[in-house]
């Protein structure tokens, strides 16, 4: 066993792509390869993948006080996400991914890393409470409002929704597309909540029960995430068009 890490969290972290790379095949079957699957585009679908998005950034929030090269890691994970952009935008225009959940996560650890003296100074409680709330709150900031759910509070000016550099913190422009579209707010709010539940265990010493885990394919999956996701979607699509 490996001591030096939560183990239960790897094993998080490998059925949370596990489940990804099961959405995401069904996403290839339904829009590369035209299977008619009526249930993918039901609500019960979108839950699935929203269970998913908020278990990775969730995740990579906590996990980021647990890592000596924050920054570092930021850049990797950033730079991921801006290789995915770039092949989409080369190889398959119309499903372009821009600011995906790579280019978000990593976007997310530098922010964090950089303003992690100042978020200390917070009491964990208070910031998890908040972060959480700010997260329901700026939910449908892509919309053009703030609320919870389908009840807008407010609803924001249009002249916010402008370009890109506005929709890359949540204000989409007219006209953007994206496969995979993760804005700074509202997911920004929902890795801070992860980072704030970290120093709530840590204050109680509750991180130790974190450390035994017992499915070990889902702990090597789960060391292996990143590289994993940056080659699945090709795997996919090879073994589809062998099949198809």
């Amino acid at each position: 066993m490996n001591h030096n890490r939560y183990l239960i969290l790897d094993e998080i972290r490998g059925l949370a792509l596990l489940n990804m790379i099961a959405y995401h095949a069904c996403w290839d079957l339904v829009y590369m390869f035209g299977q008619d699957w009526a249930w993918y585009k039901s609500g019960a679908a979108y839950i699935w993948q929203q269970g998913i998005c908020w278990t990775f950034i969730f995740l990579s929030g906590f996990c980021l006080p647990l890592g000596k090269r924050k920054v570092r890691r930021g850049l990797t994970v950033f730079i991921c996400g801006l290789i995915i952009t770039c092949v989409t935008l080369l190889v398959m225009y119309d499903d372009r991914v821009i600011f995906g959940v790579l280019t978000l996560i990593g976007s997310a650890m530098l922010l964090t890393a950089l303003l992690e003296p100042l978020l200390k100074k917070c009491p964990p409680v208070v910031g998890f409470t908040v972060s959480f709330l700010l997260f329901f709150l700026t939910k449908k900031i892509n919309s053009g409002y703030l609320g919870f759910g389908s009840f807008k509070l407010l609803t924001l000016p249009k002249g916010l929704y402008r370009n890109l550099f506005t929709t890359f913190f949540g204000f989409q422009a007219p006209g953007f597309y994206s496969t995979d579209y993760f804005s700074l707010i509202p997911w920004l709010f929902l890795f801070l909540a992860g980072f704030y539940l970290h120093a709530i265990l840590s204050k109680k010493d509750l991180l130790s029960h974190l450390a035994v885990g017992r499915i070990r394919p889902l702990q090597v999956l789960g060391q292996h995430s990143l590289p994993i996701y940056m080659v699945h979607q090709v795997i996919l699509y090879a073994v589809f068009s062998v099949i198809f």
